[in-house]
């Protein structure tokens, strides 16, 4: 975009042209969202040919974040890529070290804790990691709880040891208060099983859902009333055998992923379904969303079920013991499925038996780029497909 003079017998290049209102946007529209922040500091025409870039070309999608460490004690901390669907680029961001390095775990797909026997729950409501927040001392101990985060509360329920009088207890954690206190315990059917190993988690900021993977029966608990209800069961396919529960934020529906197998046939299929309540009577229908294609499917190894990790319209699926590859898939329109796939960028190797990879996906927004901009930022590599 330069201007062309003859000068004599010479070519002369004059100054480049300045760039300014569509033109620009578009341009930006292709530039990562790391990279913008530099162009947000270049002008003040450049400040809003951002945003509005980000606003009506290619707005932000939610961040899948891969959170690598050790699978054995002391779990220090490996690496952490960051997907962004926006601009389809795997990132590493480089974190510091953990002063209580312990197991990470998420739930809610966008809540990222550690809770060890011997150390108080230690969790990070900021999107990045960029900073963890460190709770008082709960009063039961357990060993594999359920933890979420349900409004501005951060509720702890089961997984006690068996010394505990109380193997379903419910300890709530106000992060504003920074105080715990105890409410209702889990109801008794789900003794035994009362732990993340057997319950898929959802939550509103209000109520927090769970359900049994391998049978479907789905329990509720208000934050408000301090209470549980049983809510049946929630099986959309009689063929059904093993499912979880997720919440898409950006219309926030109450999703079930699920395995299904034909009786006459061992090939398994994963659906994804819309739960439909019916005048708030906790009668459930199901609307199918969407089934994974035959190709999709062969890409997920690993002996284990399935889990997902929900952003906004996009679903993530993949098998806990060996996420070397995700299946994606973008609801759009209300219901029609955009299918692809990941390969995770450390997967590779002997690193799949040796680390534990857990995921996060989270809303970024450019403030907290900028926070994080005191960290090393490496592209990894393109991969989508």
């Amino acid at each position: 975009m330069a201007g062309i003079r003859a000068r004599g017998s010479e070519t002369a290049v004059d100054d480049e042209d300045p760039i300014y209102g569509d033109v620009l946007e578009e341009i930006l529209s292709h530039v990562p969202l790391i990279d913008l922040i530099p162009a947000l500091q270049v002008s003040k025409s450049w400040n809003q040919a951002v945003h509005a870039s980000l606003r009506c070309r290619n707005p932000p999608k939610p961040w899948l974040i891969l959170h690598t460490q050790s699978a054995r004690h002391p779990y220090a901390a490996v690496s952490t890529h960051a997907y962004d669907p926006r601009s389809h680029v795997w990132m590493k961001i480089s974190q510091p070290s953990s002063e209580n390095p312990s197991p990470l775990r998420s739930s809610n797909s966008n809540f990222l804790y550690m809770f060890p026997p011997s150390i108080n729950l230690t969790f990070s409501v900021d999107p990045l990691t960029l900073s963890w927040h460190k709770a008082g001392p709960a009063t039961t101990c357990r060993l594999d709880p359920i933890v979420a985060k349900v409004g501005e509360s951060v509720v702890v329920a089961g997984g006690a040891y068996d010394f505990e009088d109380d193997p379903l207890a419910v300890e709530i954690y106000d992060t504003k208060s920074r105080e715990w206190r105890k409410t209702e315990s889990m109801p008794e059917g789900l003794k035994g099983s009362s732990s993340s190993t057997w319950l898929s988690v959802a939550a509103t900021d209000e109520k927090l859902f769970l359900m049994k993977k391998h049978s479907g029966i789905f329990h509720c608990f208000d934050l408000q009333s301090n209470s549980w209800s049983s809510l049946g069961n929630i099986r959309p396919d009689p063929r059904c055998f093993y499912s979880v529960i997720g919440r898409i934020l950006e219309d926030d529906r109450l999703i079930v992923v699920g395995l299904t197998r034909d009786v006459d046939e061992k090939a398994e299929k994963v659906k994804i379904w819309e739960v439909v309540t019916c005048d708030h009577s906790f009668e459930y229908s199901f609307r199918e969303i969407g089934e994974m294609p035959p190709a999709m499917l062969k890409k997920l190894k690993g002996e284990s079920p399935i889990d997902i990790c929900i952003g906004g319209s996009f679903v993530y699926i993949y098998k806990p013991d060996d996420v070397a590859e995700l299946v994606v898939c973008e609801v759009v329109n209300g219901g029609a499925c955009n299918w692809g796939s990941l390969s995770n960028p450390v997967a590779t190797g002997d690193a799949r038996l040796s680390e534990k990879v857990t995921l996060t996906c989270v809303d970024v927004k450019l403030d907290e780029l900028r926070r994080c901009l005191s960290r090393k930022i490496e592209y990894v590599n393109l991969d989508f497909r």
